[in-house]
């Protein structure tokens, strides 16, 4: 086939599920422009393979997270501090206790997990959780071993903490996501406070950051040199990043953070960046004021991928990795709070070209999904687990 031709009918066929206008319909906080064609409400698209929503779990108490598991099962962690082991088809399987004690307060307490690359032969396990610490608290990484018959973890050491501690219960960040080389990404929240909000932009402070490390906490090799920053830094100037995963066709590192009252991210991280809060933002205060200096743009500071206002609340976010539904396959699913939905975001050379909402009719607070077998889960804070699959 002509290069051209076959070009032509790609964009034929994007086109042809491709509506004339965004999915959002609301008026936006704020009269702020885009800093181009493209970084909001981009028009929408719809799924046309059919598919099928089947909620196969409920009545899990405040849950945060939901990740696939090595062994084809998953994993829901429970902010009141212990983890449950469902299988693929939504059933029960076990309770793990054994962490560390969590501030579960507000947004905290025990958060994201991540399993080893070595999992099925060192059962090393790793988790995220908002911990008491000095006068106020903080997030923290610890590490132990599953000994899933026994039903709790083992030989817990504590391997990052993001000082320093403030008394706040919110913005915890808390993602947490394996490189292909074995360390760990790590987001952190600027604890919504104006004192640590201010710590965002400074880089001897571990608040409102992502960060790469080893198992065993230390800098990762490799990492931006940047000066008097706290070790393991790679990148800075994050609100509350709740989202994280590594797109599987160009191997990005891709961020989604809650706004103020308008202004959710979708980053596309790159080391040693500055994603700018809180000196740019297209959001506002939630009192209506204006945040700073009402800055949208700023040299040095990189611009969000794409924004969302009103806000969606992003918080977990997951690739899809198949072809079960080919047209689905590198899109990008982001689990949304206030948005009440799950949003699939269509990307193209690093660009934004279609969103779609889906579940939205289940009138949920989405709070995190993941990929596995050709299907999407997702949990609620209403402590639900919908599996998402082809019809």
């Amino acid at each position: 086939m002509n290069k051209h031709l076959g070009n032509v009918l790609i964009l034929l066929t994007f086109s042809a599920c491709t509506n004339a206008q965004s999915v959002e319909t609301k008026s936006p906080n704020s009269n702020y422009k885009p800093a181009f064609e493209g970084q909001t409400r981009i028009n929408a698209v719809k799924t046309t393979t059919p598919y099928k929503a089947d909620k196969i779990a409920e009545k899990i108490e405040a849950p945060f997270a939901i990740v696939a598991m090595p062994d084809n099962r998953l994993m829901v962690t429970v902010k009141k501090g212990y983890m449950e082991i469902h299988d693929a088809g939504g059933k029960l399987v076990k309770k793990i206790e054994g962490f560390p004690a969590v501030d579960f307060v507000g947004q905290g307490g025990l958060l994201d997990v991540a399993f080893d690359p070595s999992f099925a032969t060192n059962k090393m396990m790793y988790w995220t959780y908002s911990e008491k610490f000095g006068n106020g608290n903080l997030t923290a990484v610890a590490k132990g071993k599953l000994n899933e018959a026994a039903g709790k973890v083992e030989n817990v050491t504590v391997i990052f903490r993001a000082t320093p501690d403030l008394k706040s219960s919110l913005h915890f960040g808390s993602r947490l996501l394996f490189d292909k080389t074995g360390n760990l990404f790590v987001s952190t929240g600027e604890r919504s406070i104006i004192p640590g909000r201010m710590q965002a932009q400074k880089l001897d402070a571990g608040l409102g950051k992502v960060f790469r490390i080893t198992k065993d906490g230390k800098p990762a090799p490799g990492n931006p040199s940047l000066k008097g920053a706290m070790p393991g830094i790679y990148s800075y100037g994050h609100r509350n990043p709740q989202g994280l995963d590594i797109n599987p066709a160009t191997g990005d590192l891709w961020e989604a953070e809650f706004g103020p009252r308008g202004g959710d991210e979708l980053n596309l991280v790159r080391a040693g960046k500055d994603y700018g809060w809180p000196t740019i933002t297209y959001g506002i205060e939630y009192s209506g004021e204006k945040v700073g200096d009402a800055l949208q743009q700023k040299a040095g500071m990189e611009q969000p991928v794409y924004y969302w206002d009103p806000v969606v609340s992003p918080s977990g976010i997951s690739f899809y990795k198949g072809n079960a539904i080919p047209e689905w396959n590198n899109n990008l699913f982001i689990s949304c709070l206030s948005g009440s939905h799950i949003a699939r975001i269509v990307i193209r050379n690093n660009k934004v070209v279609g969103e779609e909402r889906l579940l939205a009719d289940k009138g949920e607070r989405f709070r995190d999904v993941t990929y596995l077998n050709g299907m999407l889960y997702t949990i609620t804070d209403g402590g639900n687990i919908y599996r998402i699959s082809k019809k």
